[in-house]
């Protein structure tokens, strides 16, 4: 699709109102928990979840010139042009080439931090193709709002040093340790297995840097906004510290009739207590764009396999904590 390969997973039914998940800045397909594809397919949804260009299986992109995302960042304050191998357009031509690849005329789109970014764009350019949106954690690339914390700031404006899997699986959970909900911190146990089977799956991300400026050229999408035509659900962290709530804010005031639901105690992460919040969100957005006013929507689709039908509780501060690198 659209000049390079892309590795992609579906659950539940083909037959059944298509859902596409879009990953955010070096994340991979599995970043999206399992059980929270698999509960939005136990509700009636055929769920497509992709690795983007430049992440897990999916094509690296060859770019001959040394990536100064530094030098970048001031030029696009600037105004300045930026030389990027790719912007956040093209990927959301690889999600409209999955789309067409699959055959699938109109789905709902979820897309969460640069992900979110993707999903406004095809949404804005492509508004026949997405039927609802729903944006988790993203931006508009307002160079007014506020940015990560001065410890990300440090951490992004600092290369690693990765010499084996160890220092890379370290270095990552330092990262999600970072950017994770403080609400719902993730133990020690999972954030290791969750990071190890990231790095199995697809080793060093050396994508991660061709991403960001991928974002960095794309620049202010505050104007494209207003296009966005199909129904939008904002979702974001009170607590996020990489994208600032502000940035959920800004995007409500922008992408016309837009709702917001702002999460106390979220951060940049997918943490385990909250994923039957989060898919009893998507789920009532995307059921109030297809019945009547005087219809309820349904809740409660949660539903593990290895429990009964309840929905947890989710401000259970005693459950564990997913923390998904996004």
């Amino acid at each position: 699709a659209n000049g390079i390969r892309l590795e992609y997973e579906t659950f539940g039914n083909p037959t059944r109102p298509p859902l596409l998940l879009i990953m955010g800045l070096g994340g991979q397909l599995i970043h999206w928990p399992d059980e929270f594809c698999q509960a939005l397919a136990r509700a009636g949804h055929y769920v497509i979840r992709y690795d983007n260009r430049d992440s897990g299986l999916s094509s690296r992109v060859e770019y001959p010139w040394k990536i100064g995302l530094v030098r970048a960042s001031a030029a696009s304050w600037l105004g300045l042009p930026i030389r990027a191998p790719y912007t956040l357009d093209d990927m959301a031509d690889d999600a409209l080439g999955l789309l067409d690849a699959l055959k699938l005329s109109k789905v709902h789109v979820v897309g969460i931090s640069m992900g979110g970014m993707i999903g406004q764009i095809l949404a804005a350019r492509h508004p026949e193709r997405v039927k609802t949106f729903v944006s988790l954690m993203s931006s508009s690339g307002n160079p007014r709002l506020p940015g990560p914390s001065f410890k990300l700031r440090v951490r992004l404006a600092t290369p690693p040093i990765l010499t084996d899997r160890e220092s890379a699986i370290r270095y990552s959970m330092e990262t999600l340790r970072l950017i994770g909900s403080p609400k719902y911190p993730a133990d020690e146990k999972t954030l290791r297995a969750k990071t190890e089977r990231s790095f199995d799956r697809s080793g060093f991300s050396t994508g991660l840097a061709r991403q960001t400026l991928a974002i960095i050229a794309s620049g202010n999408r505050v104007s494209r906004l207003k296009q966005i035509t199909a129904p939008t659900l904002i979702i974001h962290g009170s607590d996020d510290p990489l994208i600032p709530v502000a940035a959920a804010y800004d995007l409500a005031r922008h992408i016309p009739g837009a709702q917001l639901t702002v999460i106390p105690g979220m951060g940049h992460d997918l943490p385990a207590p909250l994923l039957p919040q989060l898919v009893d969100l998507i789920l009532s957005h995307v059921r109030e764009s297809e019945v009547s006013p005087s219809q309820q929507p349904v809740h409660g689709a949660w539903l593990p396999a290895t429990a009964p039908p309840c929905t947890p509780d989710a401000g259970d501060d005693s459950a564990e904590a997913d923390g998904a690198p996004v």
